[in-house]
């Protein structure tokens, strides 16, 4: 599914208009019925306090206001003046409710005539939408400031006011919804962590806009939902055997660290691979023999730490390297050693990217469609800080083309970097998964998956989804807070049951 910017959404619009064909009122009426049916079902207020922008996010909130009181809510209007006529669409709303006396609008000329805005009421923000394009100052920022000093919760119309759509909005004044109601299709500005505080829980209302139209236009980015899951996805031959599913290699553990070694190797097996060998030291090999009877051992011969290897590496189907290993000189010097050999599919987690981070001429030994599995903190020791989360996008893209690879950089929405330019965004996860272990199962997983023969960017991609689903299933079962790896790594069967 691509991701628009803002103003390709703005093309849909026209494009609808033009090809269902409707007016552009009535594909705001529309949009409108979207957010008044969801006010109606999931709210409950004394009041409803709508501030209005004069451009089509103000007209959205006026065809609101009087869709509202239809609704038998009481509902007040404040618009915020400016020297801007209004756009046609904002005009013809205003006129329409204007003659319904009984919602009283009030034009706001400057801070004094601001309200009062009682704790009981809910606040709708239709001031500004996503055509936004510098920072809101003079009335704009106060009636901003206005609104999120009140107690009263808000809901966003389309964009909190004052967010930017595609581009960090550094230190804006933005209102900060409890509630972001937005049409169609998610927006760049909602997946990324530096937008948290002003966006709430984003509900995207379906306002039926011309499905032809994505297909017209290109996009670096895309989102990792269910539909293209399932297309990657290769269900199974009835007749097939373990040989035919790849056999995995992952190397991790350390002295204390073990766990690292029985998470990631689970989840390699639960993913699917036909056979699965784990190299640890030695003094983990009865912890993982008693743990996982499924999968072989390779023991180090060193007791606390891996530090190199007396089997050939390429008759494996896929390597997964550095859940739990420790960056030392032994380990610095088997990862090298192994990078200059192996030809295979690979993935490179926590303490391997540690030692890269350390060591930056061994990233010039990976191979093409190696696969990087960074969290933010390791992303930055690997590449240096960004400025926002937009500008380490971009950084992530620039990186994966520098050095032909996939980077996936962890976090609530995932963000996979590809060798192309281009970039997708998963939309399963939660919470919960922000727990030692998560990220130690999610290298299992794409271990397994590279192991069973899918390409280094499908098992990237349905890697990444499956795990956030897992950890969603786990999550509902069990709650955020009780989430565990484990429980995320029991709940794969049920992921891809879902597919």
């Amino acid at each position: 599914m691509k991701l628009l910017n803002a103003e390709q959404i703005r093309q849909w619009d026209a494009f609808t208009i033009k090809n269902e064909p409707l007016s552009s009122l009535e594909l705001m009426e529309r949009a409108a019925n979207a957010c008044a049916r969801w006010i109606v079902q999931n709210t409950l207020a004394e009041s409803y306090y709508i501030f209005c922008g004069k451009g089509n996010n103000g007209g959205d909130g006026l065809a609101l206001a009087r869709l509202l009181y239809n609704a038998n809510k009481k509902v007040s209007v404040y618009i915020l003046e400016s020297e801007a006529k209004g756009s046609e669409d904002y005009i013809s709303n205003f006129n329409i409710l204007h003659h319904l006396s009984a919602i009283p609008i009030y034009m706001v000329r400057g801070e004094r005539e601001l309200p009062e805005i009682p704790y009981n009421c809910i606040i709708i923000d239709a001031l500004f939408g996503t055509g936004l394009n510098r920072p809101l100052t003079g009335l704009a920022a106060k009636t901003v400031g206005h609104i999120n000093n009140s107690i009263a919760p808000a809901i966003a119309i389309d964009i909190p006011s004052g967010l930017f759509c595609d581009r960090s909005s550094g230190n804006n004044t933005i209102v900060k919804a409890r509630h972001t109601l937005s049409f169609q299709v998610l927006k760049t500005a909602f997946l990324v962590a530096e937008n948290e505080p002003w966006i709430g829980h984003v509900h995207i209302m379906d306002i039926n806009l011309h499905p032809a139209f994505p297909d017209e236009v290109s996009t670096p980015f895309s989102i990792v939902n269910k539909s293209f899951a399932t297309q990657v996805y290769r269900p199974r031959n009835a007749f097939a055997h373990k040989g035919n599913f790849g056999h995995a290699l992952l190397i991790a553990g350390s002295l204390g660290k073990a766990g690292a070694a029985v998470l990631s190797t689970r989840a390699c097996l639960r993913t699917g691979a036909g056979l699965v060998t784990t190299h640890v030291p030695r003094s983990a090999l009865p912890i993982l023999q008693t743990a996982i009877p499924e999968a072989m051992i390779l023991p180090d011969k060193e007791e606390e730490q891996v530090s190199g290897f007396n089997y050939d590496p390429d008759r494996f189907a896929a390597i997964g390297v550095g859940p739990g290993i420790g960056t030392g000189i032994k380990q610095k010097f088997f990862l090298k050693e192994l990078l200059e050999q192996i030809q295979i599919p690979l993935v490179l987690d926590a303490d391997a990217l540690n030692i890269l981070a350390e060591n930056t001429a061994l990233l010039n030994l990976l191979n093409p469609d190696t696969i990087l599995t960074p969290h933010p903190k390791e992303f930055t020791r690997l590449f240096g800080p960004a400025e926002d989360d937009f500008k380490r996008i971009e950084q992530a893209r620039t990186k994966a083309m520098e050095l032909n690879t996939f980077i996936v950089l962890k976090g609530h929405h995932t963000f996979i970097a590809c060798p192309d330019g281009t970039g997708y965004f998963n939309i399963t996860g939660n919470a919960g998964m922000a727990k030692g272990g998560s990220g130690d199962a999610l290298t299992g997983m794409i271990t397994g998956l590279l192991a069973q023969g899918y390409l280094p960017k499908e098992a990237a991609l349905l890697g990444v989804f499956l795990h956030g689903l897992a950890g969603d299933l786990a999550a509902a079962s069990c709650g955020m807070e009780a989430l565990l790896a484990s429980d995320l790594i029991d709940h794969i069967g049920s992921a891809f049951k879902q597919l």
